[in-house]
């Protein structure tokens, strides 16, 4: 399986775990079962950082977002959002921040709304100059560290149940 349409069905998983919190396992073995967006190996990698990490991405996000709160920010925007930044700092490859951008710039125009795209793509490039120049080379250090296991269902299993997010309440578009 491509990577592109790799990161295209973690990210359906993503997005339908954002409505079932806890159950990113099962999505995963429904998607395998049912050989419909399925998630492959990597996918799951990416699952694993984006549910043993999401707290993490988070607190690296919202530190980027003018006049938005977490809370406001449409759940297709959040969940790449955080995929990527998952990806990007907590992943096992490195230097590939501007794929990984890319990639998920792509996943928001195929989903998201009309120039949602502009949105995330802002967020992601303020977080990539900083990391590629600004951060602190300790904080830069603990992020690398941080590397996704090889074995992610193990991880999966014993990773904390996030709480639901809410829905914006109004403008549905970034």
């Amino acid at each position: 399986m491509k990577r592109r349409t790799a990161r295209e069905n973690a990210f359906v998983a993503a997005f339908q775990e954002s409505f079932q919190p806890g159950s990113m396992q099962e999505i995963i073995d429904t998607s395998r079962i049912e050989n419909e967006q399925e998630v492959d190996e990597f996918g799951e990698k990416l699952l694993i950082g984006f549910v043993l990490h999401r707290e993490e991405a988070d607190k690296l996000i919202e530190p980027k977002l003018k006049n938005w709160k977490m809370n406001r920010i449409p759940r297709v925007c959040l969940v790449a959002l955080e995929l990527a930044v998952t990806e990007m700092f907590f992943g096992d490859e490195e230097d590939m921040d501007s794929v990984v951008i890319n990639e998920a710039v792509e996943l928001v125009k195929k989903f998201g709304g009309e120039e949602d795209y502009q949105f995330v793509n802002g967020v992601l490039g303020s977080i990539a100059r900083e990391r590629a120049g600004q951060l602190p080379e300790d904080e830069l250090e603990s992020a690398q560290q941080n590397t996704i296991d090889e074995s992610p269902a193990d991880e999966l299993e014993n990773a904390p149940e996030d709480t639901p997010q809410s829905e914006p309440e109004s403008d549905p578009t970034c």
